[in-house]
């Protein structure tokens, strides 16, 4: 090859615009890959990939392998990650106590009122407060609905009394404890297992998908189906580094976490009933049905809550979620 021609090859290299780094996106949660979130961060990871043809990669990060309960937010907040799907308890020891709405007892009667309620004015109200903390909600997302586990049968209300129940830190849930006559024990979904397993707390309380997926049914002899309380989570992002992203790239993650977000609600369903079948399968937890007529009395004891935390929450807020279960209840 002659020197000339060697020289031009080497030009037109130069002259080639050089391939942009692609944008990196961490995505941390708290939770295992196979439960709701998890499969819905990996369905974002896979749509964001395509649709921007490789200009972004997003990084999963499940079951805390970056940032424990406690400590992601803030992370987000210094950009030490970029995008966090945490429960809508994290939000009130943040100075966000509307958000404890969802954390309320017996509030939500089934998913189409949560749904009404997260999807319509009340749920983007909230979801607008996240901007004076620097945080941008981008979405709900699913987990499902709550039921209370221990170490021993819970039939009725007195079952309750002197429990150790872990619950995450939200001071509605501890009130909800104690008007359970249990003793509320706030942690780090990280540490459960092992504060079940030590005998540190007695029980806690969560979605089949968590149940299952956590295994907690080894360290737990009984579940008892409650629905009692509604576990879900708020897609945020830092404000500012999400509104510095260039338009074209910024529009196709929104439109890409727009469908991950309807297939995370339509498998989160069906993710808790098949882990509840799973439980029921292996056999090491009894899993009990609540009576019609207990199952009330625990809606009665734990209704003062909502009365309690109308100031704090907002009675608006409350008495709105009351409105939307009253437009879908059947007529008398």
């Amino acid at each position: 090859m002659s020197r000339h021609l060697c020289l031009l090859l080497v030009l037109s290299a130069l002259a080639l615009p050089a391939q942009a780094a692609p944008l990196i996106i961490k995505f941390s949660h708290v939770v295992a890959p196979d439960t709701p979130k998890g499969r819905a961060a990996l369905k974002f990871k896979d749509l964001a990939e395509k649709m921007t043809r490789g200009k972004v990669r997003v990084q999963v990060y499940p079951n805390s392998q970056l940032y424990k309960d406690r400590e992601e937010l803030e992370a987000l907040q210094i950009n030490a990650v970029q995008m966090l799907a945490p429960s809508l308890s994290k939000f009130g020891p943040l100075g966000l106590r509307e958000f404890e709405l969802f954390d309320l007892p017996y509030l939500f009667p089934d998913e189409q009122v949560l749904h009404r309620v997260m999807d319509g004015p009340i749920g983007q109200r909230l979801l607008q407060r996240l901007e004076s903390k620097g945080l941008l909600g981008l979405a709900y997302w699913d987990n499902g609905f709550k039921h209370f586990s221990a170490n021993r049968p819970l039939h009725k209300l007195e079952d309750f009394k002197g429990l150790r129940m872990r619950i995450q830190p939200s001071q509605v849930l501890a009130a909800q404890m104690r008007a359970l006559g249990a003793q509320p024990q706030p942690m780090g979904f990280a540490e459960v297992y092992g504060a079940l397993e030590r005998g540190v707390v007695d029980g806690t309380e969560n979605p089949e998908s968590n149940f299952f997926s956590q295994q907690m049914d080894r360290v737990q002899s009984h579940l008892t189906l409650s629905q009692h309380g509604y576990l879900g989570y708020v897609v945020v992002v830092n404000l500012r580094v999400w509104r510095g992203l260039p338009d074209d790239i910024r529009l196709t993650l929104e439109e890409a976490l727009r469908l991950a977000t309807v297939f995370e609600r339509q498998i989160a369903r069906e993710d808790n009933r098949q882990a509840l079948a799973r439980v029921r399968a292996a056999g090491r937890t009894q899993v009990h049905v609540l009576p019609r007529a207990e199952r009330e009395r625990l809606r009665q004891q734990m209704l003062p809550v909502h009365r309690a935390f109308m100031p704090v929450i907002g009675r608006d807020l409350i008495e709105g979620s009351y409105r939307a279960a009253a437009e879908s209840a059947p007529p008398p």
